[in-house]
């Protein structure tokens, strides 16, 4: 299998600049997974609710036929991040995509920051979608900060964590390779890089969109500051192992009943 990330920069408010940056940086890539970053499309600094609103899209909308078409030309599935419109309520979710074909939406359900005032909770549970041979669980930035959502994906089966992200704080990449080793399993960790500075806030974003194994090996690390792309070939089965030594399962020796 081969996965990997795209790492664009972000013009706020600015969809079709935003797509073309994306469409460039998958230029001559083929590969079966591609993340974007979380909200690639839009950028993050909104201003209000009501503007997060009227960025949002409805599944089917500009965004979901952007990445349509993507995913028709690098023959990947695409997870990649979006406002996400349903009636009155607005979502930072994650979209993937085969083809002309939606597989799953997941709305992130640990908002950071004013993430709270813009975006309601997500209410859909977390599910593992098993496409053209992955089972690929999706997570959005913050998330990776509560372990039991990698653990809860791993338990249901994922064998790749897909994670679109918009990193300000220095310590996801290196938490990585903890949560992919208590786990075994594979993440892409989808970052943007630049700056938004729209109204009281000013975001630096990190960068360094890594792909880490299932081992905790750190298997592609992008540019801190520019635009990136980048894949790489795994053997997806790996992730099905959960021993560490010919004693210990990772799954199955757990002491639940002492946890609570």
């Amino acid at each position: 299998m081969v996965i990997g990330y795209l790492q664009n920069s972000p013009h706020f408010g600015q969809k079709i600049e935003n797509f073309a940056q994306i469409q460039l940086l998958a230029k001559g890539i083929n590969a079966n997974l591609l993340v974007l970053p979380e909200l690639f499309a839009t950028g993050y600094a909104f201003t209000s609710r009501e503007e997060a609103a009227d960025l949002a899209e409805i599944s089917g909308g500009e965004t979901t036929a952007f990445l349509s078409k993507l995913s028709a030309e690098t023959g990947a599935v695409i997870v990649a991040g979006f406002a996400e419109k349903d009636g009155n309520q607005v979502f930072n979710s994650s979209i993937m995509i085969y083809g002309d074909s939606v597989i799953g939406i997941y709305r992130k359900i640990h908002l950071f920051n004013k993430e709270k005032i813009w975006f309601d909770p997500g209410n859909k549970p977390l599910e593992v979608h098993q496409i053209n041979g992955m089972k690929i669980g999706m997570m959005i930035c913050f998330d990776w900060l509560f372990p039991e959502v990698m653990r809860t994906l791993t338990l249901k089966g994922a064998q790749i964590i897909a994670h679109p992200a918009n990193l300000v704080m220095p310590y996801c990449q290196s938490a990585m390779i903890t949560r992919c080793l208590e786990n075994r399993v594979f993440a892409v960790t989808a970052n943007r890089i630049g700056r938004d500075i729209r109204g009281e806030d000013d975001f630096t974003f990190t960068g360094q969109s890594q792909i880490t194994a299932f081992n905790g090996n750190i298997l592609s690390s992008g540019h801190a500051s520019k635009a990136d792309s980048s894949t790489t070939d795994i053997d997806v089965h790996q992730a099905d192992n959960k021993m560490i030594n010919p004693f210990n399962d990772l799954i199955n020796d757990r002491r639940e009943n002492f946890y609570f």
